[in-house]
């Protein structure tokens, strides 16, 4: 019984997901810890915690996670939260947004790279839109009257 508890209680934090050498997935893959990739994905990659692409993965899509690790080959955007390590086997065909990068010498990138706090991708604005939009409290703290220094025309036109 007591192991059982033991085994329930661990974190799905803590939990590894190994797609190995030889095998490939066809489709997104989600996980609440941590993903590990020696072979092929094709698919959006979704990890809480971390993704690592080992010197032998190649990943055909986006990955979005908290830390990423890669060796191997990706080809799609990168959002990594807190950090990307890009090693020095690595090959990257894409955009990588993330606080913090790290590129080893001989690591290659092709691609834009996005640094800062915000790593969220920026929202394009819609056909047809004009000016931004304002939310409804800022339209109600506006003035309606006409601003300092402009009179408003008379009726008498003189």
């Amino acid at each position: 019984m007591a192991k059982e508890n033991r085994t329930e209680s661990r974190e799905l934090s803590d939990v590894v997901s190994i797609i190995g050498p030889g095998m490939q997935v066809v489709g997104d893959c989600t996980s609440d810890g941590v993903v590990r990739i020696e072979g092929r994905v094709e698919g959006i990659i979704r990890a809480a915690k971390s993704v690592v692409v080992g010197k032998d993965g190649f990943v055909t899509g986006d990955i979005e996670t908290q830390d990423l690790i890669v060796a191997g080959r990706v080809a799609g955007t990168i959002t990594a939260q807190s950090r990307v390590e890009l090693q020095a086997s690595c090959h990257v065909e894409g955009d990588i947004r993330s606080r913090r990068v790290k590129l080893e010498e001989g690591g290659r990138v092709e691609g834009r790279l996005h640094m800062g706090a915000e790593t969220s991708k920026p929202e394009m604005p819609r056909k047809g839109a004009g000016a931004p939009q304002m939310s409804p409290s800022a339209q109600s703290g506006q003035q309606k009257t006409a601003p300092r220094g402009l009179k408003k025309p008379s009726g008498s036109g003189s």
